[in-house]
């Protein structure tokens, strides 16, 4: 990781740095998170884990990536996509999934060991019987996976 370094965080910071930097998402409730720094002490981003967005994926054994977010520091990302699957692993879970547009290349989640895993058609959350103000693009989806039991 070079000049970064793994740091504690509360919920608050991530909440506060995802808010700041993330390009399209705004932050969630996690079960826990990570932050990234450089030498220097600045924060240069976050991961926040929890249950999995898609309730046919919550088996109690699968956590997800529910935001990632940096300054743009390098390799950061990757750090960040292996610490999360350290940290749940270490929990005792089997699995830990993301999700990312489908613009997007996936070689920080192949840098840190994740596989790409299919494509989804994305979509909103928002339903008649359940309204959600969605701010989040809705465009198609990759899911990514690592698995924990290797």
């Amino acid at each position: 990781m070079g000049d970064l370094r793994l740091v504690p965080l509360t919920q608050a910071q991530a909440c506060d740095f995802v808010a700041a930097y993330h390009r399209h998402h705004a932050p969630r409730r996690d079960k826990y998170r990570v932050g990234i720094a450089g030498r220097d002490g600045v924060l240069r981003g976050v991961v926040q884990v929890g249950r999995p967005s898609a309730r046919m994926l919550d088996d109690a054994h699968t956590l997800e990536v529910l935001r990632l977010c940096t300054d743009g520091t390098k390799n950061a990302c990757s750090a960040l996509y292996a610490a999360a699957a350290r940290v749940a692993k270490n929990l005792g879970y089997s699995r830990i999934i993301t999700y990312i547009l489908d613009s997007e290349t996936g070689v920080s989640l192949r840098a840190a060991g994740w596989a790409f895993e299919c494509d989804t058609a994305g979509g909103s959350w928002n339903r008649p019987s359940r309204g959600r103000n969605q701010t989040a693009p809705t465009c198609k989806k990759q899911r990514w996976a690592k698995n924990l039991k290797e």
